[in-house]
């Protein structure tokens, strides 16, 4: 991995080159975290920004426990890509921008909320009226087009279509792995919990019916979107990038933690930039990944942290103007607040995000996508 993978201590490493834009405070978060009882390696991603005591942007390797807290409160949120029939070149903005509509409401189409629950094997949880919406925060919805294939052959092999649109759809288990980190966070605190227990468990039964919802969550997004534009469509990919799971790190048996970190060992991956920037198809490279603790980065990371960029940025521009981006691409999102929170100048630049996992030796290139038609929300609030 040559010069891109910075060692901190004894158990801390991160993923940066010396352009890449790391914030102290998340760098002191990652060794923090590393002298939890039982962490055994930690390694921050070139996305790596600070988060709520624990940075986001990393993963997390520990033996005889793990740390419910390292997942968040978004368990199971990751990325989804869908392939649809819509002609790339057809397509017109305004026409496309009325179509898409509004879906941050509950769901309409009950069978279509029934038949994804069963098939995603998810079991009534309370939190039904919350399928299919996406949220706040950095969640997003995004038609996107083909901008530059590296490796024909490799988008063959997947299905895709330079001609026609991607649907990417970044979502999670919404109120649900809120109320299960709360639960946890009130039982028990932040000292994790003991493998192998009652407690763990139980931790775990609730874990992975919140990932299979936050997948179901995003098919049903997926399908609110292109029943409304008219679409066709197949799901080429769908990952997880907030979980924790049993896992062998150069030769032990442990648990690994993704807080923002997309998974290595599970094939091609998007790695979106902002809404104003290009995404990332790309494909890990054969190998050990031990030191990267087997992650890639799942998009291009916080620069600036929420509360200072419409002090920043106001008086530059209108959220009419926030609406329109320099590739072209248009951006839905009525919350005054939030499109200033979500704007690409508070982002790293995905170039300077992915040109470390590249250096690294982490991953390939197979294509380039810019933004299209971004969905955050028609309304004013989105939680």
């Amino acid at each position: 991995m040559g010069n891109f993978v910075k060692k901190l201590s004894e158990r801390a490493c991160v993923l940066v080159s010396d352009t890449t834009w790391m914030e102290d405070a998340a760098i002191a978060q990652l060794i923090t975290t590393s002298q939890l009882e039982g962490m055994q390696r930690v390694a921050g991603m070139p996305d790596l920004h600070p988060g709520r005591g624990y940075p986001v942007g990393a993963a997390f390797f520990s033996a005889e426990r793990f740390y419910p807290a390292l997942v968040g409160n978004d368990i199971g949120c990751g990325m989804a890509l869908w392939q649809t029939d819509l002609q790339a070149s057809a397509v017109r903005l305004d026409k496309l921008e009325k179509r898409v509509g509004n879906i941050d409401g509950p769901m309409d189409d009950e069978d279509a909320r029934a038949l994804a629950m069963s098939d995603a094997d998810v079991r009534p949880s309370g939190h039904e009226a919350s399928l299919g919406t996406l949220g706040g925060g950095n969640h997003f919805a995004e038609f996107q087009q083909v901008d530059t294939v590296y490796v024909p052959e490799a988008l063959a092999a997947l299905g895709i279509d330079k001609q026609r649109l991607l649907l990417l759809v970044h979502s999670g288990s919404r109120g649900l792995g809120e109320r299960i980190l709360r639960q946890h966070v009130d039982a028990f605190g932040h000292r994790g919990l003991e493998a192998d227990t009652p407690e763990a468990a139980s931790y775990l039964t609730q874990h992975d019916a919140a990932m299979r919802y936050a997948r179901c969550n995003r098919t049903l997004v997926a399908h609110r979107l292109l029943a409304n534009v008219r679409a066709e469509s197949r799901c080429v990919l769908d990952v997880h990038h907030n979980f924790v799971a049993p896992s062998v790190i150069d030769g032990q048996a442990g648990w690994l933690h993704r807080k923002g970190a997309t998974p290595s060992d599970a094939g091609p991956v998007l790695i979106p930039g902002s809404r104003g920037d290009y995404s990332y198809l790309v494909r890990p490279t054969p190998g050990c990944h031990d030191d990267s603790l087997w992650s890639l980065a799942h998009g291009a990371g916080r620069k600036w942290i929420r509360s200072a960029c419409k002090d920043r940025l106001f008086k530059l521009m209108t959220p009419t103007q926030m609406g329109r981006t320099a590739l072209g691409s248009r951006v839905i999102c009525n919350d005054r607040q939030l499109i200033y929170e979500e704007a690409p100048q508070a982002y790293k630049g995905i170039d300077s995000v992915v040109q470390v996992l590249v250096g690294a030796g982490l991953i390939e290139l197979l294509a380039r996508t810019r933004p299209v038609l971004t969905y955050k929300t028609r309304g004013e609030c989105c939680e």
